[in-house]
This record gives C-alpha cells, structure tokens and sequence, in this order.
C-alpha cells in the first residue's frame, strides 16, 4: 500500500526541522508504516532549510518544475493599507528527493515556501500586512499539484493533518480515482474555524474543483448571544462573518475517513460535552455536520517515542536531584511542556506549588516551560525564589537524555492542562513510562493514560494510574489551584504512608504508558487505509450513538432492537422525548429523569421531565430568586457560579461582562446591574469541571 504523508512541517527526523509535535508523529508513524511492509512518500515544504537538508543525506532534485500564479482573494476588512481586492503571487516551484530509513521524502521550493526559514509559521501579525500570511495556503496548492503530477496514476492514501493547513485536499482528490484522503485532526482548533469564503471559491476554481460550498452559518438566536460572546474565554469557538466558510466542513465533506488521536480526542470533538460550548455547538450548523459524517471518524492513535518504551539507562537520583539543587530524599514531581501558560495549566501548577510548600509539603518539583525566549512571569520566579532547594524552574531546550533523567527521578508527574487543547501528550506518557504517577485534569483526550478521580479508593480501580483533577476552562482558575494543591499534599501521604499502593499506580503507569507504541499506531492506520478500497460504506454503531446522546440518529430499527439500551442513555441524560420512546412517564419516571438532569445542571431537560408534576415544576422554580436587584442561585452541587451579560447586541465577538457571584449559604449571589435585560445567562461549574449554562428570569 503506497501512503501519501503531507503537513507543513515533516522534519520529525532531525530536531533542527521540529517546529511542533506533529513533525514528531509523522516522522515515528511514517517510519513505522515503512516496517509493516508499507511504501510511504512525505511531501513538505523545504522552508529554505535545501542545505541543511543536504547534511541529512543524498538530497536530489527532480526534473520538476512548476510556474504559476497563486491567486488571492483579500478580505477587505483585514487587508487595508493598499492592498487590492484580489492579487497573484507569481510561483515557481521546484521538488527535491530525500530517501531516510526507507521513506520517501518529497520538498518542495519556491519563492514562498523558502520564506520564514527559522520559523516556518507566518506569525499571526502578519495577518493584513504581508502576503507571507498565506504560506500555508500556498502549501496546499503546492502540494496538490505535486502529488496531481507527480505521484498520478497509482492508487495511494493521502493522509493529511490538521484542517487549518489541508482543508483544499479532500475536495481537490475527490473526483480521482486513485486517491483516497484520510484527514488527521491533530489538535482541538476551534471546530466553527472558517476562511474567507470568496478566497475559498477562487482557490478550488484555480484547481479546477467544481464543488459547491457549506452555506454560511444564519445568525444565532438573541439567546445564544451571551454565550456564544462568552466563548472567547473559552478558547474553543470564535464567530465569523456570513461570507466566511467552515474548514470542517469542507473537511469532512470530502475526506474518506476523519482521523483522531485518542477515543476520547474523538468523543471531545464530537459533542464538546461538558463544556461551556457545548450547548452554542448544539445549535450550530458544524453539530449537524458532524453527525452526519461520524460514522467517517477513526482513531488511529498516537504513541510515545521507542526511547521511553524499551530498556531505559540507570539513572543516579541522588546525583540528578542534587545537581539541581533538589533534596533527593524528598517526593519528587515533574512537569514537562512548553511555555502556555493558557494551555498547559501553568499559572495554576505554579500557585499551587507555591500554596502546597507554604502549607508545609515537604517535596521537590523540577518544572519544565520551554521557551526560548524565557518565561515573563514574575509569578514563576517568585515561587522559586520564596522556596529555596524545593522548585527548580527550568525553560531551555535541553537533550532527550537529560529530560529522562528528570522523568526518571520523578515519583509523580503534573500536566494540568487546560481548554481541552491537549489530544494525546506525548510528554505525559514519557514521564508515565518512566514510572512517575499523573496528576492530570481529566481531558477527555488524555482520558487514555487511565487517571482517574479517586485512586485512593478500596479497592483501587482496575488500570489506575493516577490522581485526575477537575477539567478547567477558565484563566488563572482557583478551582484548579485548590484541586492541583489538595492532590499534592495526597500523592506526598500516599508515598510515605502507603508504598504499596504508590508502587501498584507507578507499575500500571509504566503498562499502560508504554502501551502506546508507534507499530501499534501504524497498524491501526494501515488497518483503515486498506479498508477505504473495498466500497463499503463505513456505520455508525448504535452504542456511539447512545453514548453521545444522538437519539435522532438512530435507525428505526434500534428503537425494538436496542430498546433497554436506549432507556437507559436516556434517562442518564435526562432525555424525555428519546425515554418516552421506550417506555411511557409515570411519576416515578418522571423523578428519576428530573434527578439526571439535576445532577448535570441540566435545567433544560429538568423542565421537560417535571412538566405535569408540581413537586418537580417547584423544586425546579425554586433553585433561583431575582428580588431586589439580586439573583440568588440555589443548586446544592455547584462549586462556582458567574452571572454572564451580554455584550454589544450585533457583534457575536464582542467581550461579553462577565460578573462572578459570591458563595452564599445555599448557593450563590450577585447584584443584577441597572439595565441588565431577561432572561439572564448563569455558567455553572460542578466539582467534576463540567460547565453548564442556566437561563433565568424569563418565565
């Protein structure tokens, strides 16, 4: 089987051509695929690193050459100061051949693919400034028109990654015969992401792609409009004008087969459960698409490196430690990532670091936030400089051997990452592998490193590896400092106090992280490849219906077939309608749907279960007072409330005021401000990080 590998960036197999972790992966996957038997061919910008290149290995040009004018399409409102309408870019594009470890490297030069040699990614400012901004767009083009020319005529997979940087590929393969396209969704980009829809248009007609395009998203309901404004914190959804175009739909339209890193990776980005975008996604146009195309999603995986999954090199703890200027007698933790201090958790690891020693923990945290340019946070340095010998802070780019050594001295390590942008994390698996415990908020795409809330219960959950915190989808969030802080003070007892236990976690951690490999990976690829070829259509099992609450999915025959089932989905959601399909609504029906939906915060669905029971209708009507310029709010389970209005009326990105209400004695409270208007939009927060909307006072 002949496997077409393109992104941006393909040099995983040199760290001078690593820019990002997808680099890594193709690299590892590609390689992995070439020892199951399989041909692989990687087409890439060369990114003017041709020299560099030529000290790998025999880099040799193609009789290949490529002239042509990249047409743009410039969005006015962003492209000011002189640029025109619609411009060319006049290209001439060259390939260069590399063969590594039996892949076949394709580079591609021109003018705008050789620009931006350190960096590769145009900065964002460059965006309405310099045309360079459009280098991933030129990356496409390019390398349709390479793999049209030059790898024609042979049947093959093309397997893309990431939307954002292929999302012209599915439509621009679709009619050829020999080509099927496996898209690869690499992180949790905001899924409504959309591009300028004339620029789009202009694009496929240049690559001569007669394909219609998603219709552009109607403007949301009044009601939405606090939420969706809200979604800005959230880093998960971002509106966009009606002459813009969703890339996943364009994505999904076209592509064979939608490719995830992890099943909970896939579960995330199917529903966004949980989350304060999950009821805004249920109301766009891209939900819809989604599930019409789910039965095209896969999970073909992700794996750490062989070097954490064979025979690791003794490592002297006490010299590491103290080299560092650490206690080697004490618990040590370890965090491994870049600096993102929205993405990783950080501000909150370093608080609670802070909280967990000042509080008296007596252990050693070794904290890697790499970054060249150094960490600006005073924050960082103050912890370390109020706790001598205890943190050692660490940003440079060191040496595989070196980070593990520091994974291997670590007893625990923490990754409490946030916004749900992690999707596999590879770095939590290398510290794993070496035998350190997570501490890691329960991502729904990290849920397969088997952290679970309580692995202190009796008896310890089958698998366990680890402490699970709560998710987090809020800045600088207490929640998580308090949660990150109580669980440290946990695993520093649990290691004194109960070695067994600790040793029985540090054993599953190492099993179930080293499980993770790239042969596992590659198989699970070529087993979805070699099926696009058959023409049977892919099916969507009855059980990921259910699990996502896709009632209406369902095919009629599930209703006699899988009816037990189906109840049992349902009344966990609090579902009437897809309940009462099954079985019909006594009280005591009625009772158990109404505590579901209670126990999510789901007021929604509890209002649909207590119609026509007066004990539910008043217990639900009560969970709130708005009197005297005060909104009270009475749910017992709650850990955090927030009063959310909405910002300006006919600008969906405009800031919404977010106002935090206080802990009361049977809930929480906040002055409602002169002026607000009904009804009023409440986010809920529950002890698990689920985040849930409540719409008040308009009744």
């Amino acid at each position: 089987m002949h496997v077409i590998e393109t992104y941006f960036e393909c040099g995983g197999f040199d760290h001078r051509f690593v820019q990002g972790g997808t680099s890594v992966y193709l690299w590892n996957l590609s390689r992995a695929l070439v020892q199951a038997g399989h041909r692989v061919s990687i087409v890439t910008p060369a990114h003017g690193r041709l020299a560099d290149l030529r000290d790998v290995g025999e880099l040799r040009e193609l009789p290949y050459r490529d002239s042509y004018e990249l047409p743009l399409v410039l969005d006015a409102r962003t492209w000011r100061d002189g640029f025109p309408a619609e411009t060319t870019v006049p290209l001439t594009t060259t390939a260069h051949h590399l063969a590594l470890d039996g892949v076949d490297l394709y580079f591609l030069s021109n003018e705008m693919l050789d620009s931006l040699p350190d960096r590769f990614y145009p900065p964002y400012h460059s965006k309405g400034k310099d045309l360079v901004f459009f280098k991933p767009l030129a990356y496409q083009v390019d390398s349709i028109r390479f793999i049209r020319r030059h790898l024609s005529g042979e049947r093959a997979v093309v397997h893309a990654h990431e939307p954002y940087y292929h999302y012209l590929m599915p439509a621009a393969f679709r009619a050829d015969p020999d080509k099927r396209v496996v898209s690869t969704v690499q992180s949790n980009m905001p899924i409504n992401k959309s591009e300028y829809r004339p620029l789009v248009r202009r694009l496929l007609d240049f690559l001569d792609v007669p394909t219609a395009l998603p219709p552009p998203d109607p403007a949301p309901e009044p009601a939405l409009l606090p939420m969706i404004q809200y979604q800005q914190r959230t880093h998960l959804h971002y509106a966009y004008p009606d002459d813009h175009v969703r890339i996943y739909d364009l994505i999904v339209e076209h592509a064979d087969r939608i490719d995830f890193l992890s099943p909970g990776h896939r579960r995330f980005y199917s529903d966004f459960a949980d989350t304060p975008f999950e009821q805004v996604f249920a109301a766009l146009p891209v939900a819809r698409t989604v599930r019409r195309h789910a039965a095209k999603q896969v999970v073909g995986g992700c794996a750490i490196g062989e070097a954490w999954t064979g025979d690791m090199p003794p490592v002297d703890r006490a010299a590491v430690l103290a080299g560092l200027g650490l206690d080697p007698r004490l618990p040590t933790f370890f965090h491994n990532a870049r600096y993102a201090v929205h993405h990783k958790g950080q501000v909150e690891l370093v608080r609670a670091v802070d909280r967990a020693l000042g509080e008296g923990t007596a252990a050693n945290f070794i904290i890697r936030c790499v970054s060249d340019a150094g960490i600006d946070d005073p924050l960082f340095h103050d912890v370390v400089a109020r706790h001598p010998g205890r943190v050692y802070l660490e940003w440079r780019r060191v040496d595989h051997d070196t980070i593990q050594a520091y994974a291997s001295c670590a007893d625990f390590c923490l990754f409490p990452s946030k916004f749900e942008m992690d999707t596999f994390l590879i770095a939590m698996g290398e510290a794993m592998a070496c035998g350190a415990v997570p501490i890691a908020t329960a991502q729904e795409g990290t849920a397969h490193f088997g952290h679970v809330p309580d692995p202190l219960a009796d008896p310890l959950p089958a698998g366990a590896t680890g402490f699970a915190v709560n998710r987090s989808f809020a800045e600088d969030d207490e929640l998580l400092v308090a949660a990150l802080t109580d669980r440290i003070h946990a695993a520093v007892r649990l290691l004194r106090d109960d070695p067994e236990r600790y040793a029985q976690l540090s054993a599953n951690a190492v099993v179930r992280a080293r499980s993770f490999t790239w042969q596992r990976c590659a198989d699970n690829h070529a087993a979805t490849f070699a099926g696009l070829w058959d023409g049977t259509p892919p099916e969507l099992s009855v059980e990921r219906m259910l699990a996502h609450g896709w009632f209406e999915s369902l095919p009629p025959a599930a209703w006699s077939d899988h009816r037990e089932a189906i109840a049992s989905a349902a009344l966990g959601r609090g579902d009437v309608e897809a309940f009462r399909r099954c079985q019909p609504i006594d009280a005591d029906a009625a009772r158990q749907l109404f505590e579901a939906a209670w126990a999510r915060a789901d007021t929604t669905a509890c209002a649909r279960a207590a119609q026509g029971f007066p004990e539910l209708e008043n217990r639900l009507r009560n969970r709130y007072e708005l009197t005297d310029g005060r909104l009270r709010h009475h749910l017992p389970h709650v850990v955090r409330a927030e009063l959310v209005l909405p910002g300006d009326p006919v600008d969906s990105r405009a800031p919404a005021t977010v106002l935090p209400m206080t802990r009361a004695a049977d809930g929480f409270e906040v002055p409602v401000p002169e002026g607000a208007g009904r009804p009023l939009h409440v986010l809920l927060t529950l002890p698990s990080g689920r985040a849930v909307w409540d719409v008040v006072g308009d009744e």
